[in-house]
């Protein structure tokens, strides 16, 4: 018996050499997620190459996204990247087709590329975090060689009989479908095993840092919060509560892994200009001190005029100012060389905020409990920073590990180097919850309300417009403090038709919410927040 292999040919080839690479991305994938789950999740090739995506990523295209995909906008990245390699491996694998080794050599070439993603990020420590991108494409690209290897047409000439050609005396012709279909399956097999294993280990990976935080008993604070006022939340169906719960405060981060980590080694170093006594904190240290208890309102940049990134919160930790005067850390209105607090995380976020306002008197604050509990990890456990009256981009920095003292001349932390302002104080803004837009209300007495924020100021009067009428002025819910936003309420005597909701506030300082639309870029989005309803 003699074989005889050539290229496969015949209407099946694209198809199946397209599965085969399917496979083979499917099984590179796969083999990294199980590598990773041994390195660090953050090394994974999808979440490596999204994060520097999310770096690359011009700043009004990441608002777009925050804009129509909210806190899912970190998973619709990490599905489209997984869309963009699952064509890549079809194209590969057609290719194979033609030459297995060109196939072979493409996935290679994409492991290259998450390997150098990988150690190209701002939290990778060492070269081990290109292993996992390495191994998957090493597996990806010895799977789709064989596979295709099994596409290979073999001809068979079973001899001659009288002297006639095999081929009219049965000789066979076809490809390998046993071997082939044989592989494929125990390929997709063994790379939804490695893809199991690896989630499996990577959710166990965070175990010690799930049982630290569960292990935190929040001490009571020296300085606890003042009792909510019993008229700061109104009862108005549709209305935000005073009190934003854990599970739905918003959301705004790069983060593709929210970092897990252990309290019991965590550490925060203060160190930098004009720091004459650098000092490096356990997570038990500030435990042990004085705490504080605020309810301090959150604000996204990114929010746009009546969007949903703005929260309440009550939260508890260490007052900012006193750490850093123990340091020796000095204001620039008291001589102090550095006018810039650079906050740095566990997933290398560093975020920039002006000295002086930490320690002008206000709440700022280390933050480690959050509505009565340790900080959730979305939310930055173990520690996270804020600072009343600041958008959070130049604030409120997640998952922190360093804090060093510089200046705005020396330094553009992470958002600044991609075009938003240095200094960002959150701009006195209104929103109206209920009606929603295009409601169809009926007529009669319809309770128009919502929310007013202007951090640090406070909110002195709202105000509500029914299409192009006069400013009416609205009832204020009673105010916490003039950290917290308030709650307001308007009765409105609708009448048939369609009409426009506007609403305005005006803070403390007397200054009155602009009419002026301007986008989020680059500190902030201003105007007025409108709905349109029909009244029936």
């Amino acid at each position: 018996m003699r074989d005889e292999e050539r290229d496969l040919a015949g209407p099946w080839r694209p198809a199946l050499g397209a599965l085969s690479g399917l496979l083979a991305g499917f099984g590179a994938l796969a083999t990294a997620e199980l590598a990773a789950a041994a390195v660090r999740p953050q090394a994974g090739p999808v979440v490596a190459v999204g994060g520097a995506a999310i770096d690359a990523t011009p700043a009004a295209v990441k608002d777009w996204a925050i804009r129509h995909f909210g806190t899912s906008d970190k998973l619709v990245l990490q599905v489209g990247i997984v869309i963009v390699l699952a064509l890549l491996a079809v194209g590969l694998g057609v290719l194979a087709v033609r030459s297995r080794r060109a196939g072979a050599a493409g996935i290679l070439l994409f492991g290259i590329v998450g390997a150098v993603a990988a150690v190209g990020r701002p939290d990778s420590t060492n070269l081990a975090d290109a292993l996992p991108a390495a191994l998957g494409a090493v597996a990806g690209a010895l799977l789709l060689y064989v596979l295709v290897g099994r596409l290979r047409v073999v001809r068979r000439e079973r001899g001659s009989v009288g002297g006639r050609p095999a081929a009219a005396t049965g000789g066979t012709e076809g490809f390998d479908r046993r071997g082939f279909v044989l592989t494929a399956a125990a390929a997709a097999a063994a790379s939804a095993a490695a893809g199991a294993v690896g989630r499996s280990l990577t959710a166990a990976s965070g175990k010690d840092a799930v049982a630290s935080r569960a292990r935190v008993a929040l001490p009571r604070p020296a300085s606890p919060a003042r009792a909510v006022p019993a008229r700061a939340g109104l009862r108005v169906a549709g209305i935000s509560p005073f009190i934003t719960g854990n599970t739905d405060f918003y959301r705004v981060d790069t983060a593709l892994v929210v970092p897990k980590v252990d309290a019991t080694t965590w550490r925060l170093r203060v160190h930098g200009r004009g720091v004459p006594r650098p000092v490096v904190h356990s997570y038990d240290d500030l435990l042990r001190r004085e705490l504080i208890e605020r309810d301090i309102t959150l604000t996204c940049v990114s929010n746009e005029v009546g969007g949903p990134y703005v929260g309440n919160a009550r939260w508890i930790g260490v007052r900012l100012a006193d750490l850093l005067a123990e340091c020796g850390v000095r204001p620039p209105s008291r001589g102090g060389p550095a006018d810039q607090l650079v906050a740095r995380s566990t997933d290398g976020m560093t975020l920039g905020t002006p000295v002086e306002e930490v320690m002008d008197g206000r709440d700022a604050m280390l933050a480690l409990g959050m509505n009565g509990e340790p900080l959730p990890f979305e939310h930055g456990f173990p520690v996270r920073m804020l600072v009343p009256g600041l958008y959070g981009y130049v604030s409120a920095c997640k998952w922190i590990q360093d804090i060093e003292l510089t200046t705005f001349d020396s330094y553009d932390p992470y958002w600044v180097k991609r075009g938003w302002a240095r200094k960002a104080p959150i701009k006195t803004e209104s929103r109206i919850d209920t009606p929603k837009p295009f409601a169809r209300p009926r007529t009669g007495t319809v309770m128009v309300a919502g929310v007013a924020w202007a951090q640090h100021r406070g909110i002195d009067k709202v105000e509500v417009r029914i299409d192009d009428g006069p400013w009416q002025e609205a009832h204020l819910a009673a105010e916490d403090s003039r950290d917290t936003w308030r709650q307001w309420s308007f009765p409105w005597q609708a009448t048939v038709g369609g009409h426009t909701l506007t609403v305005r506030a005006t803070d403390r300082t007397g200054r009155l919410q602009t009419e002026r639309r301007t986008g989020t870029i680059p500190d902030g989005a201003s105007g007025r927040h409108s709905v349109v309803v029909t009244v029936e």
